[in-house]
């Protein structure tokens, strides 16, 4: 069972988006519900910071600078799974539309959200996928 009374409380984001607003909200928003958030700006940044951080959710943008949010969650998702692990991924696109949320789930997104993004929904949707992974570890465990 999901306990909604924590919240976000001492949730690991990793949030990527070429747009300094967005980072900005974003990362105000989430450390206000609890979260460690670490921002990046391009696809190689973030990959940087999965060196030194191992995020719980990954929120990103699919234009970045350098390639795609696609290619990105690819390239994350093979490396965390030498590890063992998995990350739940949400796609944050002004691109919206069924074929652009088809792409992003057959890319591996597990939520594609069209911008402008509504925060509260986005706050949900993460507690939502935490709850989620919440309750499959607590089904591998028994």
């Amino acid at each position: 069972m999901c306990d909604q009374s924590l919240r976000l409380n001492g949730l690991r984001l990793l949030v990527i988006d070429d747009d300094a607003d967005a980072n900005e909200i974003l990362t105000f928003l989430f450390s206000e519900e609890g979260a460690k958030i670490v921002a990046a700006a391009t696809a190689s940044e973030a990959l940087e910071v999965l060196s030194h951080f191992q995020p719980d959710i990954l929120i990103s943008d699919i234009r970045l600078p350098d390639y795609d949010g696609y290619l990105l969650l690819f390239k994350i998702r093979n490396l965390i799974a030498l590890q063992g692990k998995q990350i739940p991924a949400i796609a944050l696109t002004a691109f919206s539309g069924q074929e652009y949320r088809k792409r992003s789930m057959l890319a591996g997104f597990d939520i594609h959200l069209s911008k402008p993004i509504d925060l509260d929904e986005l706050v949900s949707v993460v507690e939502s996928l935490v709850c989620t992974q919440q309750s499959s570890h607590a089904y591998k465990q028994t």
